[in-house]
């Protein structure tokens, strides 16, 4: 089943997802319906190469990477977070991106596993876990000797690495903010997949290093208030929110009607 996304630009649509202070969850019918992703960026197991479904997920793709990438001037951001404020949503929709991006040909592309405590970016791409961020942090050596290179292109990865779990406080570190300017150095692009907003402040951490966050939210059960205070706290901390995604949206009547609405 596809999981299907939505972006939520900041101009007028946002209001929608975080302005109303009640407690009712977020839904299929807040009002986005003309910025919907109605297919999985990566096509599905079973679909087929050539496929209209498969044609279509492609399309997608490129549409979330030029709203958030691709502005044709210097003022689009090249150092972005992925965050949701619960689970791990954001992790499918950071690598999706990221192969979306780098297969647009604007540049080379680093995914970063930086959600240690549930890392997962490895398993979605097909490779080692380590030596990655962990090591990279606290070894010595080029930054791009601990990332892998993922088929071939202009994609490339950062896993989590060695004992990721266990490293606290990593990403306040002075060694760490070394290897994020490496990073973008290294890279045209540096894609970033954070642990959930609930579980700890490193989504706030990492975002103060960015160019800004994108914020992930889970349809039917992400509440509009807990999705307010995600906000404010990263504003609090200085942090431009990019935009949100309204994850696993369902379409209760028939998907081809939404496309006439």
């Amino acid at each position: 089943m596809s999981k299907n996304f939505e972006m939520l630009r900041r101009a007028g649509k946002e209001n929608a997802l975080f302005g109303r202070p009640c407690d009712d969850v977020l839904s299929h019918d807040d009002g986005y319906r003309g910025l919907a992703s109605r297919y999985p960026i990566r096509p599905a197991a079973n679909d087929h190469v050539g496929s209209s479904h498969g044609t279509q997920a492609q399309e997608e793709a490129v549409r979330l990477v030029q709203r958030v990438f691709l502005f044709p001037n210097s003022h689009a951001p090249r150092t972005v977070v992925f965050s949701s404020i619960q689970g791990n949503g954001s992790t499918e929709i950071c690598s999706r991106a990221g192969e979306a991006l780098a297969a647009q040909g604007a540049g080379s592309v680093c995914l970063i596993d930086a959600n240690l405590r549930a890392p997962s970016l490895h398993q979605l791409l097909g490779v080692a876990e380590s030596p990655g961020l962990v090591d990279a942090t606290v070894e010595i050596g080029p930054i791009k000797d601990f990332t892998v290179r993922i088929g071939g292109g202009d994609l490339w990865l950062l896993p989590s690495g060695s004992s990721a779990a266990a490293a606290q406080g990593l990403f306040a570190s002075d060694r760490w903010r070394l290897r994020v300017d490496q990073l973008k150095e290294q890279f045209d692009y540096v894609l970033i997949d954070a642990p959930p907003l609930s579980s700890n402040a490193d989504a706030v951490i990492l975002g103060q290093m960015a160019d800004g966050v994108i914020l992930v939210v889970e349809a039917n059960s992400t509440r509009r208030e807990t999705a307010r205070i995600a906000k404010e706290t990263f504003e609090g901390a200085r942090v431009k929110l990019l935009g949100a995604i309204l994850n696993n949206r369902t379409f209760p009547i028939p998907e081809a009607l939404y496309r006439k609405l």
